[in-house]
């Protein structure tokens, strides 16, 4: 198989799987096997994964997961993701539920503790690029700093079969931005979804001027005699959560964590999924095994 039709999906499994239980319970039914272990997020799961397999038909696939709550982000900085509500209980057995059906499916699971699924996904793309087309799949606009001339982002919208591929020119077309800039922006602007401030004071509309005039964060602070008063005072009272804000948003591209590209191969285990789909009563889904085809 040449390099140019190898075409790894790597899959932000936290991504389709919160995505997953909010789309299926906001109803307020929640889908449970005949003994009562909830099942809406993996059953939901299962029919995002294969959207992207039948829209990007892969040659290989991973599935990246956060171990836990706790990461390297939150010893840097106590708050990070501190504002974050407990997951929903008819969730909690549904992490480990995903894994298994992932793993019967024949798809690697990968994770590491200490790390967020972002860091694995990161590293995993850095690697197999040299090898490979890499499409990684998420809700998380936090990854658009990962694409090069190899990795592209497949962002998730509402519905089903709604994607937006961002590369290296969409991102620049859309958002004027290069992937480097996408870490500055939320060194300057912060994240209020992952609970950190960045500069007080500056938003997306000035920290996306300062980065088209000075190009990076260390651009402005060589040239912080020519901003305006205002934004050269928010940036030297904030200056170390500036540097602070951009480590936590940097994806981490050096995770120990291995998966070559004989081990990801898209060969789906037909029998021993639908053996798993039938144990959790995934009757309509079975149905759908049987058109699924291998890449």
């Amino acid at each position: 198989m040449s390099n140019e039709s190898k075409k790894v999906l790597l899959v932000d499994g936290m991504a389709l799987l919160f995505r997953a239980f909010y789309a299926t319970s906001y109803s307020g039914y929640i889908r449970k096997t005949s003994k009562g272990v909830p099942t809406n997020a993996v059953y939901g799961f299962i029919q995002y994964f294969f959207d992207a397999i039948s829209t990007f038909n892969p040659t290989h696939v991973i599935c990246c997961w956060d171990m836990g709550s706790s990461t390297f982000r939150n010893e840097t900085y106590s708050l990070y993701k501190q504002n974050r509500i407990e997951a929903p209980l008819e969730l909690l057995p549904q992490f480990n539920l995903v894994k298994e059906v992932v793993a019967e499916m024949g798809v690697p699971n990968i994770g590491l503790v200490g790390y967020e699924a972002d860091d694995c996904i990161g590293t995993l793309a850095n690697k197999l690029q040299s090898d490979s087309e890499v499409y990684i799949l998420t809700g998380d606009h936090d990854m658009l700093q990962l694409i090069t001339e190899q990795v592209k982002i497949v962002i998730m919208n509402k519905g089903r079969s709604n994607y937006t591929v961002y590369d290296l020119e969409t991102l620049y077309t859309t958002k004027q931005l290069t992937p480097l800039q996408v870490i500055d922006m939320k060194a300057f602007m912060g994240d209020t979804a992952d609970n950190y401030p960045g500069v007080k004071g500056i938003g997306e509309k000035t920290a996306l001027k300062l980065l088209t005039e000075y190009k990076s964060v260390e651009g402005c602070l060589e040239s912080l005699e020519l901003l305006p008063a205002s934004v050269k005072k928010k940036i030297q009272d904030n200056l170390d959560m500036l540097h602070l804000s951009r480590d936590l948003a940097r994806i981490r591209l050096d995770v120990p964590v291995e998966c070559a590209l004989n081990d990801c191969l898209w060969a789906l285990r037909h029998e021993a999924a639908a053996r798993k789909f039938e144990e959790l009563e995934f009757g309509g889904l079975v149905k759908v095994l049987a058109e699924v085809v291998n890449g």
